[in-house]
């Protein structure tokens, strides 16, 4: 997609959340049921992922775990949005990789240390990109890509999440 059919598509969207703010806002929604052992079938909207325990907690390797799934998420996002960005500032990428590591230690989430953390310590996301972009136009791509990738934003400013444990007779 280049520059021009990229304009077309979002223009309207545009222009009617600046005229309707409240439009702009959707509720994404995920749903998944808790599955045989300890595991999760989650409908992502398009197929199942069966999420499991991890190896260094006790699973079995035959699930994904819920640490690789976020780390997923940011891959696909980010990878959407530096294709978008690419196109709307007309950077031409003849091919490209994206990839997401993370570092966590089990002791935490196994509660074998109360001084250790839960979750990620550090998480790093590679660009791989083949273009033709000098330097700079490949930097504001990559701040370009950071400020736009929803999930990206979402880990880095810490949202606030609110839970609550529903009677299952009001699940639907």
């Amino acid at each position: 997609m280049n520059s021009e059919e990229l304009k077309k598509i979002q223009t309207p969207l545009k222009d009617k959340y600046r005229e309707a703010p409240d439009s702009a806002v959707y509720t994404l929604k995920a749903k998944g049921k808790l599955g045989e052992g300890i595991s999760c079938k989650v409908e992502t909207g398009r197929a199942l992922a069966d999420a499991g325990l991890h190896p260094a907690t006790g699973g079995n390797g035959m699930f994904a775990c819920s640490g690789d799934l976020l780390l997923e998420a940011l891959v696909a996002c980010a990878g959407v949005t530096l294709g978008a960005v690419a196109a709307s500032i007309g950077i031409n990428i003849k091919e490209g990789f994206v990839r997401a590591e993370g570092d966590l230690d089990f002791r935490g989430t196994l509660g074998v240390s109360k001084e250790t953390p839960v979750g990620f310590k550090d998480i790093r996301l590679f660009f791989d990109l083949n273009s033709d972009a000098d330097e700079e136009k490949i930097q504001t791509l990559l701040k370009l890509t950071e400020r736009y990738c929803v999930v990206y934003q979402t880990i880095v400013s810490g949202t606030k999440i609110d839970t609550k444990i529903v009677n299952s007779s009001v699940l639907g």
